[in-house]
This record gives structure tokens, sequence and C-alpha cells, in this order.
């Protein structure tokens, strides 16, 4: 499958409109750090977040400790962002909106 980088434009237009993601300092990923209630809503939205991952055959860099889980996404094929990278970020915006009061 080929990716296509995304230009600086729409780098700086996504990471606008993804709330609470970071743009590093580099420019090739975007990271955002999730707290929830309990280790078990953690898993579940790893869990969800992990299928729309297969869905989209484009799998996040994560770490997990209790109830927080940390995202970091790039597309390792295009050296930066693509936009299968805001696309699982929707996915987990969502998947972690069902769990988060």
């Amino acid at each position: 499958m080929k990716y296509e980088k995304l230009e600086p434009g729409a780098i700086d237009e996504t990471v606008a409109g993804l709330d609470g993601w970071t743009l590093a300092a580099d420019r090739l990923s975007i990271s955002k750090s999730y707290k929830f209630r309990n280790f078990v809503e953690a898993f579940g939205f790893m869990t969800e977040a992990a299928l729309a991952a297969e869905k989209f055959n484009h799998h996040p860099e994560w770490f997990n400790v209790y109830s927080r889980v940390d995202v970091k996404l790039t597309t390792h094929d295009a050296n930066g962002l693509t936009d299968h990278d805001v696309k699982l970020a929707k996915a987990m915006e969502k998947a972690a909106a069902r769990r988060i009061d």
C-alpha cells in the first residue's frame, strides 16, 4: 500500500482539528496521553483502538500503565504523517469518548 505523506499545511490543519494531540518537534508524528477511570476502561479503549487499527492496517505505538494509555502515531513507510494517522486518531477519539467522563 502506498502512503502519501501530508504536506506541512495539512499537518498544521490536522493537528489543530485533533483535540489534545501534539505534533512532535520533528513534525513526523502526533501523540496523546489518555487517562481513564481504571485499567478496565483503558484496556477497553485499547481493544477498540486495536480493531480500528486492524481495519485500517495501520498500527499505533502505544504504552499502557494501569489507567493511562500513551499513543504515538506516524507512518513509518512514508517517514511522517499520512491520512492513515488522522483516521486512526479520530477512531481513537471516538473509542476514548465512551470511556472518559
